[in-house]
């Protein structure tokens, strides 16, 4: 820290002058450039609220988890399509997990869709049955939200400026980009996080704390993009050492560019002699908790992936089964690791399945698929099963 009304973030000195006019160029470009259209951070009508005007938390709520790891442009269709099945909290609490996992299925991350189930109970007991639609009845306090499952502080900052026209610092990844430019931030994430929080709560506008983080975020969506940035078109280029440094893209500091690692995993689409499929369901805890997949695992040190699948059906579901041809062969990728999947049309031999590592199993007919909540890389399986099927009742009919 500096003397008095000045602040220094990473060498750069920041003059309440300075940040007023960083307040005044954001809110001029927002209204002119921002994205006035995102649905649940307007009315119902479609208005613009007014300054310190509450809107729904429950939209907004629903939205912020939605973003989580995904983009704008993404998420929205789900969003919306959500809003239609579970308009309010209320409906949301009436319906079922596999209900609000089968209405998540694609957006990926599907541990965000067991979180908002979960925090939609406790909202639930905060908040009372009698007016859960009056926003004033929501919380308003950072922690409060804070303490709800799949929350953080930006996710809380951002649903309490957002709803509520309050106080809420956030730093998401387009924060952190516009900021980690604005002051050319050479040092790794970790390192730095301390000190982007307190600049951004150093340059929130507290008379405008919804507008402002909207712009804040708009800008790093429009404008400072990770590549190709619009410096020109930027309110804050005067201001910024990224740009002045002419090489905005060197900042901030990129982590390792080391691919996740690579796996092959087998899977088998099992039938029985009444042409029905054998599915199981995921544990809860860990990636892709609740959902419904075929049965495989992941290939060994020299081992084949006819035996891999035997293998691990076995070790899965304590059946046997004959592995029969090459159904469809895909690449999937996670922020942590890289999938092949190879899957086999199988056959079942011996065995009463059991539910070794999962939760439950069933046989189903592959017409009723859809019924079921599958991690998105089996959208590509199922469609390929349903083919093959259509292809052999063609061969049978000819």
């Amino acid at each position: 820290m500096s003397g008095v009304g000045e602040d220094k973030f990473f060498g750069v000195l920041f003059k309440q002058e300075t940040v007023k006019v960083l307040r005044v160029g954001l809110h001029e470009w927002y209204v002119k450039n921002g994205r006035h259209y995102i649905p649940w951070k307007l009315n119902i009508d479609g208005t613009n609220p007014q300054h310190g005007q509450e809107l729904d938390p429950y939209r907004i709520w629903i939205a912020e988890i939605m973003l989580q790891q995904t983009q704008l442009k993404v998420m929205l269709p789900y969003w919306e399509k959500w809003m239609h099945v579970f308009p309010t909290l209320q409906s949301l609490n009436q319906a079922s997990e596999q209900e609000v996992l089968l209405l998540w299925q694609g957006l990926g991350y599907y541990s965000r869709a067991r979180r908002i189930y979960q925090a939609a109970k406790q909202l639930l007991d905060l908040i009372g049955e009698d007016d859960p639609c009056e926003p004033s009845s929501w919380p308003h306090e950072l922690g409060t939200w804070m303490s709800l499952p799949g929350i953080g502080k930006t996710t809380a900052g951002s649903i309490i400026s957002s709803a509520f026209d309050i106080r809420g610092v956030l730093l998401d990844g387009n924060v952190k980009r516009v900021l980690g430019r604005l002051v050319a931030n050479s040092s790794p994430e970790k390192e730095s996080i301390s000190a982007l929080w307190k600049l951004s709560e150093l340059l929130l506008d507290l008379k405008k704390p919804r507008q402002f983080n909207q712009a804040l975020m708009d800008l790093g969506a429009v404008v400072c993009k990770p590549r190709n940035p619009n410096c020109f078109d930027c309110p804050w280029n005067t201001f910024c050492i990224a740009y002045s440094s002419q090489s905005p893209t060197d900042f901030p500091v990129k982590g390792s560019n080391t691919l996740p690692p690579r796996q092959v995993i087998g899977v088998g689409i099992v039938f029985n002699s009444s042409q029905e499929v054998l599915i199981d369901q995921r544990l809860n805890d860990g990636l892709l908790g609740g959902l419904w997949e075929f049965p495989g695992g992941k290939q060994e040190p020299n081992e084949s992936i006819e035996e891999t699948i035997v293998r691990e059906l076995k070790e899965e579901l304590a059946i046997e089964v004959q592995v029969g041809e090459l159904l469809i062969s895909l690449e999937h990728s996670y922020s942590h690791k890289r999938l092949c999947f190879v899957v086999h049309l199988c056959r079942w031999l011996a065995g009463e399945p059991q539910p070794l590592q999962s939760q439950q199993f069933r046989w189903v007919k592959p017409n009723t698929l859809a019924k079921y909540p599958f991690p998105a890389a089996n959208s590509k399986i199922i469609a390929a099963l349903h083919n093959h099927l259509d292809k052999d009742k063609f061969v049978e009919r000819s």
